[in-house]
Order: C-alpha cells, then sequence, then structure tokens
C-alpha cells in the first residue's frame, strides 16, 4: 500500500471532487449516483478510474462549472 501526500493527494482529491460533481450531474437514477459516489469516495485512486471508464457522465446540455 502507498501513501499519497502533497502534490499527488491534491490531485487525487481535485479529480475525485471531479467525478463526484460530473456523477451528480448525470442523468443516472438516485442509487446508481450514491453507489458511484461510495465508490469514488472509498477507493479515491481505483474508483475514479473505474469511473472513467464505466461511470455515468453529465447529462448532455448541462452546463459545465
Amino acid at each position: 500500500m502507498f501513501e499519497l501526500t502533497g502534490l499527488g493527494g491534491l490531485i487525487v482529491l481535485a479529480l475525485d471532487i471531479w467525478a463526484i460533481v460530473s456523477i451528480i450531474g448525470s442523468a443516472a437514477g438516485t442509487g446508481a449516483k450514491v453507489l458511484w459516489c461510495l465508490l469514488v469516495i472509498l477507493l479515491p485512486i481505483l474508483g475514479f478510474i473505474i469511473w472513467l471508464i464505466a461511470g455515468p457522465r453529465a447529462a448532455p446540455g448541462s452546463p459545465r462549472p
């Protein structure tokens, strides 16, 4: 197991926040949104990679922050 500190930890945090905002803005159902958010929160790096490959995206036409 490795520990992320400093800049690496900050980058992972920023990517996870971006993923969670995108999940919440997606057209997926509430249950799916909760499960995706839990995956990203509990497994920050692996959850982000899984979400990036298979997760819900922001709804088309929604404003990007």
